[in-house]
């Protein structure tokens, strides 16, 4: 199929146009071409030498990523930012980044995802980021113990657990990557939960003190289920083969 028909259909999906309120270097959409046929898609989590070396040897010709190059704003094409760039390009490799917008969305967004790989049954948003919702939050019926099993058995590891809240889970918040900072507007929203991906020092300290169990079951783990569900979707709909380029950090 055609890219830029590929472009313009995740462009709309993901409402690209529409998520402004992301992080300057995110920078949504389409960030490297190809010759503008796509035939076979990768999807990863991060844009890095490793994963562009494995889309190419899947023969792939689009990659769709969470993370994508200009992570850390401008600067030189040289180093490791080169070749990452070079092998899209000597590959004919196009590179499709969507960051907050695919998070965000409600059917293949990391958070939504998560929520239905866990069983919580997502009741409405909670917490801001750059003044839009930052995740989701929903209710489960189970331990704390019953969640940790649920997310070791999703995402392949097992989850960090600040025990801090009831045993018996409740109401549980979602944002999936960095969100430990959001452990205060967790406990303001009344949840007794929250499961991210991983946080500073001291959010020990918010979890212990608000009175919330804290899961952080890796910034890495807990974004894989967005892409995946995305390439699955537009693999779907366009009937083009795809694969996961796993390339955990162990973060």
């Amino acid at each position: 199929m055609r890219l830029d028909t590929l472009v313009r259909f995740l462009d709309e999906y993901l409402r690209i146009a529409e998520e402004v309120a992301d992080a300057p270097e995110a920078l949504n959409g389409l960030q490297v071409s190809n010759s503008g046929e796509v035939n076979r898609l990768a999807a990863a989590v991060d844009l890095c030498e490793a994963t562009v070396r494995q889309a190419a040897e899947q023969h792939a010709d689009c990659l769709l990523v969470h993370h994508g190059v200009f992570w850390g704003g401008l600067r030189p094409l040289v180093g490791p930012a080169y070749r990452r760039v070079a092998g899209l390009i000597h590959a004919n490799i196009a590179l499709y980044a969507a960051h907050l917008p695919l998070d965000r969305h409600p059917d293949v967004g990391n958070n939504h995802v998560l929520a239905r790989l866990l069983d919580v049954k997502v009741r409405g948003d909670f917490g801001s980021y750059r003044g839009a919702p930052a995740g989701v939050w929903g209710e489960y019926r189970g331990t704390r113990d019953e969640l940790t099993w649920v997310l070791t058995r999703t995402l392949g590891s097992a989850p960090r657990l600040f025990a801090f809240g009831p045993e018996r889970v409740q109401r549980v918040g979602i944002v999936t990557g960095s969100g430990g900072s959001l452990i205060p507007q967790a406990a303001a929203a009344g949840l007794d939960t929250f499961v991210t991906g991983e946080g500073q020092h001291w959010t020990f300290f918010d979890a212990e003190e608000l009175g919330l169990n804290v899961f952080y079951a890796g910034h890495y783990a807990t974004e894989t289920v967005g892409v995946k569900a995305l390439a699955a979707h537009v693999s779907k709909k366009f009937d083009l083969p795809w694969g996961f380029l796993d390339h955990p950090t162990g973060l």
